[in-house]
């Protein structure tokens, strides 16, 4: 039994990570529960985890050395995970240092950390949003050195960090750059999960942009079965994009829910962001031949599964706030 340090395990793609390697593994779950979004869907989901006896969790900030040592310490973590960020591009306009800090900071500890106590694999996510500006679809051997967004930023320093200690102390690295993941239980400052809401209470749609946005949405089931599937490839260091080669228009998205919901959205139409990009399509070539993987799950089946999980659980996304400035 392998004992996996999962970082962000109460978000959204760590809670899930969690989920499928807590099986055959003791997962140790550490999360900060900061209240960038509504915490009680992050409890939501850590309440889950915490009915299996092979998940331990601590509420810690991941760029606390001392606090972070000590479970490196006590549990000689054999691979790391580090699915623990501050997500979102537009609210990183508002508070970059936040952003540093976990996303940058945070990593360096994690990797400080991992190379005293040897740990045999250290995963890291990182984002689309680092290849802002370049011709699509995005590969991994573009140049992403222009980010638009400090979000995008600071997911630029975590890899280069990554490859940095790769270099100087052999950890074996593997970077995944992942592509609008989405499906139930999702963050409530994520489009699709705000569009089944707003659909579904008869609320104005904010819409930022004209909708002809192109993005590679990936099921969150894809994600966390092509992040696990890393674990036993030894890479040296790799940085490998997982999200779905196939492209869909936030209209698109729109028209779906509608379809699922049955009901007819109203639409408030509003500026793009500065921070957001016109399009993101994945080229997944290098998962397909070094992981085998590739997504399964298309937009129309993953949106039914996610509008079929609010539908169910109602009542309590009828509590979960949304914050419309992130």
């Amino acid at each position: 039994m392998k004992k996996i340090l999962v970082t962000g395990a109460a978000g959204f793609i760590g809670s899930k990570v969690s989920q499928l390697l807590m099986k055959d593994n003791l997962v140790i779950g550490v999360d900060e529960i900061n209240d960038y979004y509504d915490i009680r869907l992050k409890q939501w989901r850590l309440k889950k985890l915490q009915e299996n006896n092979n998940f331990i969790f601590f509420q810690k900030d991941i760029s606390d050395y001392n606090e972070m040592k000590i479970i490196f310490k006590k549990y000689k973590i054999d691979i790391v995970i580090n699915l623990a960020a501050r997500a979102g591009v537009r609210y990183s306009f508002i508070e970059p240092l936040l952003y540093f800090k976990s996303n940058v900071t945070g990593n360096i500890v994690l990797l400080e950390l991992s190379s005293k106590f040897n740990v045999e694999k250290f995963i890291l996510s990182s984002s689309s949003s680092v290849y802002a500006g370049q011709e699509m679809p995005f590969d991994e051997n573009k140049i992403v050195d222009y980010p638009i967004s400090p979000y995008a930023a600071s997911k630029r320093s975590a890899e280069l960090s990554s490859y940095s200690y790769h270099n100087a102390y052999g950890l074996d690295i593997t970077v995944f750059r992942y592509f609008t993941v989405y499906g139930p239980a999702s963050r409530p400052d994520m489009a699709i999960y705000r569009f089944i809401k707003w659909i579904n209470d008869g609320t104005p749609l904010l819409l930022f942009g004209d909708g002809n946005q192109i993005r590679s949405f990936t099921y969150i089931d894809d994600i966390a079965s092509g992040t696990v599937e890393a674990i036993t490839h030894k890479s040296g260091f790799e940085i490998i994009n997982l999200g779905n080669d196939k492209t869909n228009s936030i209209i698109e998205v729109i028209r779906y829910i509608e379809k699922y919901t049955g009901k007819k959205a109203i639409i408030n139409n509003n500026p793009s962001h500065k921070g957001d990009m016109k399009g993101t399509w994945a080229n997944i070539e290098k998962a397909k031949n070094i992981l085998n993987w590739q997504p399964k799950i298309n937009l129309e089946t993953g949106l039914k599964k996610t509008v079929e999980w609010t539908t169910d659980n109602l009542e309590f996304i009828n509590k979960i706030s949304i914050d419309t400035n992130i």
